[in-house]
């Protein structure tokens, strides 16, 4: 699962550690590069493709896109606990070999520059990041969900993003009249949204990235919110070569995101993360990530120019 690659960087890329020493570590390890979008246009209705996994049918949520200069429809993952858009290596690379001047790929080069569409949405850049990831597309194949690579945050600052999961769609739009919207903060190009969960004030990240959970948590919040007694759900995962055992758990709560309650049906724990994982997660004020699972059969607007958010 790709998020549990990077929980360290999702869940700590944001915080605001007290230290002096603490806080200049993350200032420089954590400021993503500049925004090279070249963005025009708007798009809306875009349909919402869901990737099942392990039993999860919203493991993960895919928009379609095409390259500039190829017709077939590829997808991309929208991945806002991401600050940049980036492509995958051998993806890239099964598509020059049927379409070689699409664009081009320099050895031993971690960037690309090229141009994609979402809908009427024109997207480029001359320095997308370049993963070592991915797979081979299969060409032809419109049910073949051939992802390419991730759309970021970078994306959220040129565009108000629209999430309707009650149509399964979403837009990328140049404004939207802002009527009963919230703040929330947009540090280090990451989403942080003011909630209460019971009588507490939470600050939570919300990661797409991570879609199939709906709050993932410390181990003490996850004592005091699970349901006594309920089936735990054990997963193995790995970051960065160490151990992790991802436990989720039922939960019969409600998550308070601005003004609307959203219920929270299971919470999630991840267990062996570094000393200095749980040190810098206890010295900030960030507490929990939340995923598209806790926004299903509602409409989530982003806004990361003005900083306001709505939740219907």
């Amino acid at each position: 699962m790709k998020w549990l690659k990077r929980v360290a960087l999702g869940l700590l890329a944001l915080l605001v550690v007290s230290s002096v020493g603490g806080y200049v570590y993350f200032d420089r390890k954590f400021t993503p590069p500049a925004n090279a979008l070249s963005v025009s246009n708007a798009a809306q209705r875009i349909p919402l493709r869901w990737l099942a996994s392990d039993g999860n049918p919203h493991a993960a949520l895919l928009l379609p896109v095409k390259i500039d200069g190829i017709a077939d429809v590829f997808y991309m993952q929208l991945d806002t606990g991401a600050p940049s858009t980036v492509f995958y290596r051998r993806s890239l690379q099964s598509i020059l070999e049927q379409h070689p001047a699409a664009f081009a790929i320099e050895a031993g080069k971690q960037q690309v520059g090229l141009g994609f569409a979402i809908d009427g949405l024109n997207v480029r850049s001359p320095r997308f990041a370049l993963l070592d990831y991915g797979s081979k597309v299969e060409s032809g194949n419109p049910q073949a969900a051939n992802i390419i690579g991730s759309i970021g945050t970078d994306l959220l600052e040129k565009r108000v993003l629209v999430l309707d999961f009650r149509q399964d769609e979403c837009a990328f739009l140049q404004a939207v009249p802002e009527a009963g919207f919230a703040d929330f903060q947009f540090r280090k190009r990451r989403i942080l949204l003011p909630a209460r969960i019971g009588d507490q004030p939470r600050t939570l990240l919300y990661d797409s990235g991570s879609s199939g959970y709906a709050l993932l948590t410390g181990k003490q919040e996850w004592d005091r919110l699970k349901t006594p007694g309920g089936l735990v759900k054990v997963e193995k995962g790995n970051s960065w070569g160490r151990a992790l055992k991802v436990m989720t758990a039922p939960a019969n709560r409600e998550v308070t995101v601005s003004t609307v309650a959203l219920p929270l049906t299971d919470v999630t724990y991840v267990e062996g993360t570094s000393r200095m994982q749980d040190w810098l997660m206890r010295s900030s004020g960030m507490q929990g990530m939340v995923g598209n699972t806790l926004f299903l059969g509602r409409k989530l607007t982003l806004d990361a120019s003005t900083r306001k958010f709505k939740v219907e």
